[in-house]
């Protein structure tokens, strides 16, 4: 088997027009796929540096060396019912650096005069307001305060030149991602009273986007490597391996549009002026399906999406609710609308990902306040209807999280004094009062469910016949 790197693999020197916070799986499959993808179309002729966002991390910039900075991405799907398969070998980094060691080799690099643009993906923890944190640092401890100190050093080289600073996009699964570090960027300078001049440069010369990602992407397999390996005819120790599903919705100023042109390389990346509406479409169908599946698959014994899909009266479930309560409550064109909800749905029956229900499960309580309410609550005020379907997934998280459910051997994996108050509070003989108790904790929720007046009678109802039929006949009954 060949090893991965130059002396096997012609791999073309690309000038550095992309500095990327984190070198991690998803950024590996996501963002510097589809560079690579771009760069070979020709619409880009862009390189990365992947910069690690920590000190530790000398065992994989190893491995990144070793192989040039090459690897393959490994995906795997469906796509219009038909199983899809995709292998590439992805050439887009050009080296990778760590600045707690690497320092003036990182700031030499931020300072280029070909540096056009900041990609980040440094965890939903990265972006975050660290009070005190020392600019004069080499490097900053926070991302914010590392971002704030090199656009610093980048506008003093430049005396302040509007056409030197930068695109920053951000991958963090947090809303508003550009826009939060921006403003952290800017309280940074202010808390450093750095100079008006400085900040009016940030706010006009640079450029923050907030974005959505979208592709699950596993890692490296490494229960079926070798096979891999063998498959692909290289000694590959990078091997990222995701689903064939992708989206990037980037919104903010059109000037990305021109200086990303991914889409014209026929990638699913969507340019608009506010992603807000996207997003919010995208938590509903995708992850309120999510949410709502898991405390009824789980109670039937499956284990992944996949499992649950399998499942006939889980389908069928899944696809009613989508279809007849979430759908008719986002205000879109309905027929675009069921477009993109197939698109969504149809990664679901995807064979090739174990994507446990387990996992998806963790904070079920916070997820379905934020996924699935609002479905309930837009059926009552824009339809004047009961979500039946929504609210029995409800139902099902409250008897999955009794800790009495079907679900054998499932621990709740949520805060743990909302799991110990649904279980101490549980009465199988006085349903309504226990379910009653739980909506109006005020501790637990941010919303008040009780403006949908129904909702604690549907609910009970719906407990009552859980526990009653089992989770498989109150299923029947509820989809008919």
């Amino acid at each position: 088997m060949k090893p991965l790197n130059k002396t096997t693999v012609e791999k073309k020197n690309l000038p550095v027009k992309i500095l990327q916070f984190g070198e991690g799986n998803f950024l590996r499959a996501f963002v510097d796929w589809m560079i690579d993808k771009a760069n070979d179309t020709g619409v880009m002729n862009h390189g990365i540096i992947a910069v690690q966002p920590i000190a530790q991390g000398q065992e994989i910039a190893n491995i990144f060396k070793q192989q040039d900075c090459m690897y393959h991405v490994y995906l795997e799907g469906i796509k219009d019912k038909q199983p899809v398969k995709e292998v590439a070998l992805v050439k887009s980094i050009e080296g990778i650096l760590n600045p707690y060691s690497q320092y003036a080799e990182y700031e030499k690099l931020f300072l280029s005069d070909e540096l056009e643009m900041i990609i980040s993906n440094t965890t939903e923890a990265g972006i975050r307001y660290e009070e005190g944190d020392d600019l004069t640092a080499e490097p900053p401890k926070s991302f914010p305060a590392k971002m704030t100190a090199l656009l610093y050093k980048r506008y003093k080289k430049f005396n302040g030149d509007p056409n030197k600073g930068l695109l920053i996009i951000c991958c963090e699964l947090i809303e508003d991602n550009g826009s939060t570090l921006r403003q952290y960027v800017l309280q940074h300078a202010k808390h450093n009273k750095l100079e008006e001049n400085f900040i009016n440069w940030v706010n006009t010369a640079c450029h923050f986007y907030d974005t959505l990602v979208d592709r699950i992407v596993p890692g490296f397999p490494r229960e079926n490597i070798n096979e891999i390996k063998e498959e692909i005819g290289f000694d590959d120790n990078l091997v990222v391996k995701g689903e064939y599903f992708h989206v990037w919705a980037i919104g903010g100023d059109p000037i990305i549009k021109e200086k990303l042109p991914l889409d014209k390389a026929g990638l699913n990346v969507l340019f608009m002026d506010d992603i807000k509406p996207f997003r919010a479409k995208k938590v509903r169908i995708l992850n309120g399906s999510h949410t709502a599946m898991v405390p009824v698959a789980l109670q039937l014994g499956c284990e992944t999406v996949m499992d649950a899909f399998n499942t006939p009266e889980v389908e069928k479930y899944i696809n009613r609710m989508v279809a007849d309560e979430v759908l008719p409550c986002i205000d879109e064109d309905p027929k675009e609308l069921e477009i993109f909800a197939a698109k969504i749905l149809e990664r679901f029956y995807n064979p090739y990902l174990k994507h446990y229900l387990k996992d998806i499960s963790l904070n079920s309580i916070s997820k379905w306040e934020t996924r699935d309410y609002p479905t309930v609550y837009d059926n009552y005020k824009k339809r004047g209807k009961d979500a039946k379907l929504t609210t029995f997934s409800f139902a099902a998280l409250l008897v999955l999280y009794t800790g009495q459910s079907e679900a054998k051997g499932f621990t709740a994996n949520d805060t743990p004094e909302f799991i110990d108050f649904i279980q101490k509070t549980f009465d199988k003989n006085n349903i309504k009062d226990w379910v009653t108790g739980i909506v109006n904790n005020k501790d637990m929720w941010k919303e008040n469910f009780s403006e949908v007046p129904s909702f604690i009678d549907k609910v009970s109802e719906d407990v009552k016949l859980i526990l009653d039929k089992g989770m498989l006949g109150a299923l029947k009954s509820v989809i008919g």
